[in-house]
């Protein structure tokens, strides 16, 4: 599977790449020492009774959309949005596999992108292009100074 394709019915194949890859067998959790397959995490006393499961599952949905939704609020708000929402995916791969996918395909792609930002080209690139920026933000900046003034946006008199 090529690491840069996004494609929706690849998804399937690479659930099963993912888990024959992993463990070497087509039974999640068979793999090597520290790794799981994709799946249930849940207990094997709960897995062994179907009511117990589904009770299971619609809790760990139920908590991973809480956490999701405080996310989701702390977005706009101040918090730490994004790892909020990361933290309820992580909640929700414990239980679905769609929700493993996406958080192996998240890791991949921040995994690409770190060792992109390392590459001594993009560092100095960026580095430049900051530094441009931040020269251009200065003299726009000085511009408006110099014609305005420093006003301050409230007014003080002395009596």
């Amino acid at each position: 599977m090529n690491t840069g394709s996004d494609e929706p019915g690849e998804v399937a194949v690479a659930a099963d790449r993912a888990r024959t890859d992993e463990t070497g067998t087509d039974g999640p959790g068979a793999g090597r020492e520290g790794e799981h397959g994709l799946g249930s995490r849940a207990p094997e006393f709960v897995k062994a009774r179907r009511l117990l499961h589904l009770s299971w599952q619609v809790g760990v949905f139920v908590v991973g959309l809480a956490v999701v939704g405080a996310g989701i609020v702390m977005l706009p708000l101040p918090g730490p949005g994004w790892v909020v929402i990361f933290g309820g995916m992580a909640i929700w791969a414990t239980e679905f596999v769609w929700a493993q996918l996406v958080l192996r395909w998240t890791k991949r792609k921040v995994t690409e992108a770190a060792q992109r930002a390392l590459d001594p080209r993009v560092r100095r690139r960026n580095i430049t292009l900051t530094a441009i920026g931040l020269v251009i933000i200065g003299v726009l900046a000085g511009i408006y100074l110099w014609k305005f003034g420093f006003v301050m946006p409230w007014k003080i008199k002395d009596q």
